[in-house]
């Protein structure tokens, strides 16, 4: 058996109680290599979440085998030992021919000093010389959880052996929320050919952060955005609104304005987590007189029937094409905060109880490393 290696963990004791905790990871054995962290991104929704407790795990318990919630589901306790998804490290001890020393790669393992990898057994997505290290945040998971609601949206109307562009291309795409899903995906859409794309928002400064990313904005502080939508896009008599909707925020609200948009038999694509449920969603209303399609897209399932040519090294391939194209401008503009790992557990506290006036839109950990 191989020995342990000491890491430090960002986790959370309990409620509202993030915290550094010491942990460690296995020594790398053959095949495996050691990855020492460089960058991590916050996916403030996520960890606020888990930090909070307001998760359905925790509040009314998960059973993996039935994959349901509530009876007879065991609640998650606490402490969590890792938060995070978003990791980029650099390959300083190999005993695998597929990372040499030196590399940077982009993978999935929280907010921590260090990592064991095995290429055989978890995404491993190695960064090219010409990214923006820090750009490889979004490589492992965020980017491939866009490129996965542009295969829902191709699926659900062009068909299982459709491409990436086909649910967005010369269509008319409506995009609910301008965080930071909701930007990547409004650039995909753009990226991928769609007709036209319109980005739903409140908050003035994320309005103005679409802008800088060439994206057009509405309101919907104030107006009834579906209305506005509908009389955008015109397509004939008895037919106006969205041909996809690609729902970003976890808000019941959202996904009603969302479903309201639509133009007959048009699909939302769901990439919201709605931890107080939906009670402002009214299925008997333009859901069923307007045979609406509403497709949840979670990162953990590509549409059926194309888990084959879409692996998680397929998604991060996708991204790193719009990051090529875009990453300039998502680096200027959308990665808004870099603090220290140490203060990791301050600002998830401090995002968790509110108390910053002007929250990050994307904030990235920095490891210092010698």
């Amino acid at each position: 058996m191989t020995g342990r290696r000491p890491v430090r963990s960002i986790g959370v004791l309990g409620p509202s109680r993030p915290a550094m905790i010491d942990d460690d990871e296995p020594e790398p054995g053959p095949g495996q290599a050691w990855v020492r962290t460089e960058w991590s991104g916050v996916s403030a929704g996520t960890e606020v979440a888990l930090v909070r407790g307001t998760d359905p795990q925790h509040q009314v318990g998960w059973d993996p085998g039935l994959r349901t919630f509530g009876t007879p589901g065991r609640k998650a306790g606490y402490p969590i030992r890792g938060l995070g998804y978003m990791e980029v490290g650099r390959v300083t001890e190999s005993r695998t021919d597929t990372l040499a020393e030196g590399a940077l790669v982009a993978m999935n393992y929280g907010h921590r000093t260090g990592r064991c990898a095995d290429p055989a057994t978890m995404p491993v997505i190695q960064l090219p010389d010409d990214l923006d290290p820090l750009l490889g945040v979004y490589l492992a998971q965020m980017g491939p959880i866009c490129v996965n609601g542009l295969l829902h949206a191709a699926a659900t109307l062009a068909g299982p052996d459709a491409g990436i562009h086909d649910g967005v291309r010369d269509r008319h795409v409506l995009v609910v929320g301008a965080g930071v899903i909701g930007l990547l995906s409004a650039l995909l859409a753009v990226q991928h050919g769609a007709a036209d794309v319109l980005v739903v928002e409140s908050a003035p400064e994320r309005r103005a952060v679409a802008a800088e990313l060439g994206l057009e904005t509405v309101d919907d502080g104030d107006v009834p955005v579906w209305l506005a939508v509908k009389d955008r896009w015109r397509h004939g008599p008895g037919d106006a609104g969205a041909d996809v909707a690609l729902q970003c925020r976890g808000h019941d609200i959202s996904l009603a304005t969302a479903l309201k948009a639509l133009r007959p038999q048009g699909a939302v694509v769901d990439l919201g987590f709605y931890q107080a449920g939906a009670g402002a969603v009214r299925f008997g209303e333009e859901f069923h007189h307007n045979g609406l399609a509403l497709i949840c897209a979670q990162i953990g399932r590509v549409p059926r029937g194309m888990a084959d040519a879409w692996p998680r090294t397929a998604l991060a391939a996708a991204t790193l094409e719009l990051l090529r194209d875009r990453g300039r401008e998502i680096r200027d503009h959308v990665v808004t905060s870099v603090v220290p790992f140490e203060e990791g557990p301050r600002l998830l506290a401090d995002l968790a109880e509110r108390r910053l006036p002007s929250p990050p839109l994307q904030a990235v950990l920095r490891f210092d490393v010698g």
